[in-house]
């Protein structure tokens, strides 16, 4: 689904931080050497259930990448969980024109992992129903279609608050479309907060109440105006 189309409703997190702890001096060199500068997805597959499927993940914190026969026959997903990479294959055969679900599955630590994604005849609600991760319990993923014509990014990031609270805020971003959404979970908990908004001309993240919560810059991402601190790093 394209993002103008998955972005979550509410920004709840922002408006619940009172006051944060200043993060360390941002790293603004920072560059994501793996990461793409231009979209993976083929312009044929924009409106159809092939293509490019990105997302981060909370409950621990990662990032995911599904290719449905986005250039070829297979059907394969990349996870990236606290900086382990798991390789995911699924068998079930991919349609044109029909609803898509099933399992992917691949190993962590010598144990099975299974995540089944769905997604519907034309691309759209990409959704992980199901998910078993050894040692990440209650995991929560959120998932964008990347077009060609819109290059899919994923920042992950900690928080801590004087409340005190501490906890995970990761997002997905397109800046040809101006738009991000993510989520944020406090530790200890499997509450997700999902917030959104839109990137100015300025590269800027505004909330939904328009305040500034972070700037962008490159591949790095500091805190904003209100009560969030950020030093995030793009990792897809």
């Amino acid at each position: 689904m394209k993002l103008t189309k998955i972005i979550l409703p509410t920004l709840i997190l922002i408006a619940g931080f009172i006051s944060c702890k200043k993060d360390s001096t941002p790293d603004a060199a920072y560059t994501c050497t793996t990461c793409k500068t231009t979209p993976d997805a083929k312009a044929a597959n924009d409106a159809s259930n092939k293509g490019v499927y990105k997302g981060v993940i909370i409950g621990s914190s990662g990032t995911i990448m599904f290719d449905l026969q986005n250039n070829g026959t297979t059907i394969t997903a990349i996870m990236v969980l606290d900086g382990v990479t798991v390789n995911l294959t699924a068998s079930v055969t991919l349609v044109a024109g029909q609803n898509y679900v099933a399992p992917f599955t691949g190993t962590l630590n010598g144990q099975p992992v299974s995540i089944t994604f769905s997604v519907g005849a034309a691309g759209t609600t990409p959704t992980v129903t199901t998910s078993s991760i050894p040692g990440h319990q209650s995991s929560s993923f959120t998932i964008i279609k990347e077009t060609s014509n819109s290059l899919v990014e994923a920042f992950e990031d900690t928080y801590a608050t004087t409340q005190p609270e501490n906890g995970i805020f990761n997002l997905l971003l397109s800046r040809t479309l101006k738009l991000y959404g993510g989520t944020s979970r406090k530790n200890a908990t499997t509450t997700n907060n999902p917030f959104n908004g839109i990137i100015n001309a300025n590269n800027e993240l505004i909330d939904g109440a328009g305040k500034r919560i972070a700037i962008l810059n490159g591949d790095v991402m500091t805190g904003g105006e209100v009560t969030l601190t950020l030093n995030a790093r793009r990792t897809l």
